[in-house]
């Protein structure tokens, strides 16, 4: 059963293996020029006016945060969509189960919407 995955492992370490060969390659080939232009800030052919690492607000991790919640919690979703027509015969039980697991979420949503993490000022 292992010998179907030699392909695989040949193919990854084929491209690590050109991965690295280009990058030593322009190490040693390229140009080296360090000079007052080449190392200033540079972006999209405007000079920066700003300090390079503006502060973010704390809203914003937060967003984020919930974000990755609710989008872990929708990933549940998918496996229990893929057993619900084998086991709905059964018993009506998983249907309440994932009733309720939505009931949580959404209960979830009102609160934080409520609670005005997605208010920006």
């Amino acid at each position: 059963m292992i010998s179907e995955y030699i392909p695989v492992l040949f193919v990854f370490i084929l491209a690590a293996g050109m991965a690295l060969a280009f990058l030593g390659l322009t190490h040693i080939v390229g140009p080296r020029v360090r000079d007052k232009v080449k190392l200033a800030p540079y972006e999209s052919g405007v000079d920066p006016l700003a300090p390079s690492h503006p502060r973010l607000s704390v809203r914003y991790f937060i967003v984020g945060l919930i974000f990755v919640i609710f989008d872990i919690e929708i990933v549940f979703l998918y496996p229990w969509a893929v057993v619900f027509k084998d086991f709905i015969a059964q018993s009506a039980f998983i249907l309440f189960e994932m009733l309720f697991f939505l009931a949580v979420l959404v209960f979830g949503f009102v609160y934080v919407w409520r609670k005005g993490v997605f208010e920006w000022e």
